[in-house]
């Protein structure tokens, strides 16, 4: 198993991985009829506007994981509005709300697309930077989600990396508890104590 810097070929592998571990760590693939989508939010705009902060593991059945993520978060946010969604938003028009009861998976994400949720201020202040990691299940468990990270942490830290958050969804059990092997705590946010998001600041 390699793990590497991001090429532009890599980017096909990443919308796969983002639907194959869109489902709180676990398969999406059934729910999406747009298999772009979850990677249209998660990991390209990383991979095509910092790509020198991307990551991928590549085995011998080719790129089945990745970690991508920046140093500021808030300056990262308004990059993505001034340079990633409004693209997305022409090419995905924003559902109606009228009947959001009736959204497909696909509609609530480009409901997303449209109305981004930013990252709560009590996160990014004491945590400015932020990362992403996704494993397709052959290279969990095995150490390599750990080497990634060092990998991406030394890269990064050459970069100006701050200290980091990451946002775990509640019911990806196996998720937390790698997170905090590598010495992340669930921080306190009470915006987002009923959310389906845990946020983790490393200690």
């Amino acid at each position: 198993m390699n793990v590497r810097p991001f090429q532009p070929r890599d980017i096909d592998a990443l919308y796969a991985i983002s639907l194959a571990t869109g489902l709180a760590g676990g398969d999406a693939s059934l729910l999406y009829r747009d298999r772009k989508l979850m990677g249209l939010i998660y990991s390209a705009p990383y991979a095509n506007l910092q790509p020198e902060l991307c990551l991928v593991a590549e085995d011998e059945a080719g790129v089945a994981g990745f970690v991508v993520g920046t140093s500021d978060t808030s300056s990262w946010e308004r990059r993505l509005e001034r340079e990633w969604w409004p693209q997305l938003r022409r090419q995905y028009p924003a559902p109606d709300q009228a009947h959001m009861t009736e959204w497909s998976h696909d509609q609530r994400r480009v409901f997303m697309i449209h109305h981004p949720k930013p990252i709560p201020a009590a996160v990014v202040q004491s945590y400015p930077s932020h990362l992403h990691m996704n494993l397709l299940p052959r290279l969990q468990g095995h150490g390599t989600g750990s080497r990634m990270f060092e990998a991406w942490l030394a890269m990064a830290t050459a970069r100006g990396i701050g200290r980091l958050h990451v946002g775990v969804n509640r019911q990806n059990v196996r998720a937390l508890g790698f997170w905090h092997r590598l010495g992340f705590v669930e921080l306190d946010i009470p915006e987002d104590r009923a959310g389906r998001t845990v946020w983790m600041g490393q200690a």
